[in-house]
């Protein structure tokens, strides 16, 4: 479940959040908080080990991880859990020392039990809405991922079905039941 820590909060406010493991985002002036487990870290670890092999072999761009923000043009600084930025997209290919000023190519989001539906969908919404490519949620409870080109275009897949990157990291393809 997102908490939120404080009202009224700047991009200064969230850079000086603690290094303690937890995720921190800016939505709507509040600084959120989401709790993530063992579960949920394992998850994020095997994708985005696959996810960065991949990319650093065909030379595609970057894969960040979770305390790296994007800053939305709504003024919100989204932190999926793993992103990708394809190359070409940052000025001289030099990735900025704050912020990205502009949303991911690729966002995931790895589903906590203490996640409500509504703000997760919400910031899917918020992720499309921004020009995100693709997004991708993965249910570790139902062993599952959701697979979003927009709110009306989804995919959903169960753990035989293969994550597939599409045009967005093309022949990118990761068995679900390899990391669920």
């Amino acid at each position: 479940m997102a908490t939120n820590v404080r009202s009224h909060a700047t991009e200064a406010d969230l850079l000086r959040m603690p290094r303690d493991g937890r995720k921190y985002e800016l939505v709507d002036g509040q600084i959120r908080v989401s709790p993530a487990g063992g579960r949920h870290g394992l998850i994020v670890v095997e994708l985005t080990a696959r996810l960065l092999a991949f990319v650093k072999r065909r030379r595609s761009g970057y894969v960040f991880e979770s305390s790296t923000g994007f800053r939305l043009p709504k003024g919100n600084v989204r932190s999926p859990d793993i992103s990708f930025v394809a190359r070409g997209r940052f000025k001289k290919e030099v990735v900025p020392k704050g912020f990205i000023p502009f949303p991911p190519d690729l966002a995931v989001e790895v589903l906590s039990p203490e996640d409500r539906p509504r703000f997760v969908l919400d910031k899917v919404g918020e992720y499309l809405d921004a020009g995100v490519r693709m997004v991708w949620v993965l249910d570790p409870e139902e062993h599952s991922a959701s697979v979003y080109r927009s709110l009306t275009d989804v995919q959903t897949l169960s753990q035989k079905d293969q994550l597939s990157g599409d045009d967005v990291l093309p022949g990118f393809r990761c068995r679900l039941r390899e990391i669920l």
